[in-house]
């Protein structure tokens, strides 16, 4: 599972990066990969129950990298930390698999909620220099985070929002291959139709031409 994690980690970063040249230097040189393949480990003695060693792992990991990510935070494989200074990344925060994760950002609480007090961040999603991300609430899938917004509350899926505090400027159409094929589909459904209707009206001049001919030559 580790490696697993690594390689779709690997992958987000040759994705989301155009100075990324090959593998082997994002694993040697890319601090997010760094700090998310440490905080993997992190989160295992989490889970085993060794707290106190998850949170030295932690912190030797923000010396080393300048990212500080809670050994309890859920984070798939797949999540791009770019540049990656001065993040954190709270206890209870969840982060899935397409998300990329500019320098600066907080995914953090507002000190006045109990138990899930950081966010869910869902597929896709942008979070660029300096947003801060604040409260137990969801950003939903492909949503886009402007530079230094503050995200208070709720965002729905494929908006984009700026400003502070944090406001929806736009609601994009999903982007998801889905909707492609469907369209795909109509398209060549409608085709069809329009077919099928002019060769209907093709046959209906020929009969109409060919009973006005039948015509004359009667008389």
């Amino acid at each position: 599972m580790w490696f697993k994690n690594l390689r779709a980690d690997i992958k987000a970063a040759k994705l989301n990066d155009p100075a990324a040249r090959n593998s082997f230097e994002i694993w040697l040189t890319y601090s997010g990969v760094h700090a998310l393949s440490w905080h993997r480990f992190a989160y295992f003695l989490q889970k085993i129950k060794l707290k106190l060693l998850a949170r030295i792992v932690s912190q030797l990991t923000r010396f080393f990298t300048g990212i500080e990510i809670h050994p309890a935070a859920k984070i798939e494989g797949g999540v791009f930390i770019d540049h990656g200074s001065g993040v954190v990344i709270g206890e209870t925060a969840e982060v899935h698999k397409g998300t990329v994760i500019y320098q600066g950002v907080t995914l953090g609480g507002t000190g006045k909620e109990r138990g899930k007090r950081h966010p869910t961040i869902m597929e896709n999603v942008t979070l660029s220099a300096g947003a801060k991300v604040l409260g137990g609430f969801t950003v939903g899938k492909g949503a886009k985070i402007g530079a230094g917004a503050v995200v208070l509350k709720e965002v729905p899926p494929y908006a984009t929002v700026v400003g502070v505090p944090g406001r929806i400027v736009r609601i994009r159409e999903p982007e998801c291959e889905d909707c492609v094929h469907s369209g795909i589909i109509a398209v060549k459904a409608l085709n069809t139709e329009l077919d099928h209707e002019k060769e209907e009206r093709a046959k209906e001049a020929a009969r109409l031409a060919e009973e006005e001919r039948s015509g004359k030559k009667k008389e």
